[in-house]
């Protein structure tokens, strides 16, 4: 028996293969199948199932071309309705995959079809427990991100509080625990950046999982510090039921290397955002005016997710020579299936185009402690209010980048705004929408929060963040 996680970063999102006897199974597949199929291969073995957990919020799942490309039976936990063919399990039915089993468990809250799977070893022993969002290690998943539904998120707190009693408390502690998502991850509160851990120490850490809990205490906790989802999730859900186009299609469109002139042509006529992907440090010194930064070395795809509203948007982008299917795979992971082409040559082209450019001022964190005053700069502070909480700029106002659309109408375009966050990433992707959205005297602070903290500059005190929203 192998068992394999392969853990993605960016979405802070764990798939898994699992495979015996030449047989396998692939858990909450990532959009791109290849990662899947190259094991199989390695293995000599056939891929028999695709297990989803539920349908998910905050990445399009591979399931569909998986299933496509190997003839495996999907499947889902009960009262899953999907779109599309695939195998509605029965609480408790039992799976064989070469020696070993998986025992299906409903366990719903997070989502009402939210299912767990529990891997038998060769002997019949309960050997690992593949949770999905229903148990992370140190949280557990969120009861408000389900589709359209008629149940409130204290509803299904309640679901969640019987499942984790009636299905999950219940296994021996030794039995591995392997969740959906880490730390990171908007679908809990604060997880554990552990990526595995076993059932006796979730019991024993977990506050959602103490024994002497009642379900109105679970119901409170779980629902406290909520914060609104990225609005991107409910629309990946909708994919994840309803159905997707292959990802090969939109690799096809998206990798198209454009001329500038045919960029900028593209520009117009279709009405295309113009997404900047480069490393930051580069992007600040130069870039392609009215474009968005979004690196894609950083949280790519949650904040391309997080900001771009419209998931049909015609996108062009602009990256390092090299990594134009990257960027298209990415945008994919999230339900962004409209790249139409990138700026062949990358940004050296338009400025060997002599086009023009923008750049984007910055100011040190030492700069700033000697010149702001409190009252003369207007400083953002573009971290989650979770974050700013804990510890801001005095005389800072929490700006956060998550919902930098509904407040941009609080900025004036004659203001200078100075703009940080925790370590420069996420002020560079504010900055360039503020520029882009003509509030055009904007200086970014290199190095965020932590390097701020280093100087003299006055901050609040020191409290401990209660939630990663």
């Amino acid at each position: 028996m192998k068992v394999e996680q392969l853990y993605t970063g960016c979405l802070a999102e764990a798939a898994y293969y699992i495979e015996s006897n030449g047989e396998a199974v692939v858990i909450d597949p990532l959009r791109e199948t290849e990662p899947y199929m190259e094991r199989a291969t390695a293995d000599g073995a056939t891929i028999k199932f695709v297990l989803e957990t539920h349908f998910h919020a905050d990445f399009v799942s591979g399931h569909l071309d998986l299933a496509r490309q190997t003839h495996a039976t999907i499947v889902f936990g009960p009262t899953a309705k999907p779109n599309f063919t695939a195998h509605i399990a029965k609480d408790g039915e039992v799976l064989n995959v070469g020696d070993v089993s998986i025992v299906v468990l409903h366990t719903p809250g997070h989502t009402m079809e939210s299912t767990s799977y529990l891997l038998r070893d060769e002997n019949g022993k309960d050997y690992a427990l593949f949770s999905g969002d229903t148990l992370f290690l140190g949280d557990v998943g969120r009861p408000d991100l389900a589709i359209k539904t008629d149940l409130t998120r204290e509803d299904l707190a309640g679901y969640l509080f019987d499942s984790l009693r009636n299905k999950i408390m219940p296994l021996a502690d030794d039995v591995i625990v392997y969740p959906g998502h880490g730390a990171g991850s908007a679908c809990g509160k604060k997880m554990s950046k552990e990526t595995q851990g076993t059932m006796g120490e979730q019991k024993k850490f977990n506050y959602a999982l103490r024994s002497d809990m009642t379900r109105e205490e679970f119901v409170r906790e779980v629902t406290t510090g909520l914060v609104e989802p990225p609005q991107y999730f409910p629309k990946n859900a909708v994919m994840n039921k309803m159905g997707y186009e292959s990802i090969d299609v939109v690799r096809q469109r998206g990798s198209q290397p454009l001329s500038v002139r045919a960029f900028k042509a593209a520009w117009e006529g279709e009405n295309a955002l113009v997404l900047d992907t480069r490393d930051q440090l580069e992007f600040v010194k130069g870039f392609i005016p009215g474009s968005i930064f979004i690196g894609v070395d950083g949280n790519f795809a949650p904040w391309v997710g997080a900001l771009i509203t419209d998931l049909k948007q015609p996108i062009l982008f602009v990256a390092e020579p090299g990594r134009e299917d990257e960027v298209v795979v990415r945008l994919a992971r999230v339900g962004y299936d409209h790249p139409i082409g990138y700026l062949d040559g990358g940004f050296a082209a338009w400025q060997k185009a002599g086009e023009e450019i923008d750049t984007m001022e910055e100011m040190s964190p030492e700069e700033l402690d000697m010149a702001f005053d409190g009252k003369n700069m207007k400083v953002l502070d573009v971290r989650k209010h979770s974050e700013y909480a804990a510890e801001h700029v005095v005389g800072a106002t929490n700006f956060p980048l998550d919902f930098i659309n509904r407040n941009m109408d609080d900025l004036k375009p004659e203001n200078k705004y100075i703009l940080y966050c925790a370590t420069g990433y996420r002020s560079v992707i504010a900055g360039s929408i503020l520029k882009a959205r003509g509030i055009y005297d904007v200086v970014n602070v290199p190095g965020g929060f932590t390097e701020i903290s280093e100087t003299n500059i006055k901050r609040t005190e020191f409290t401990a963040q209660e939630t990663e929203l």
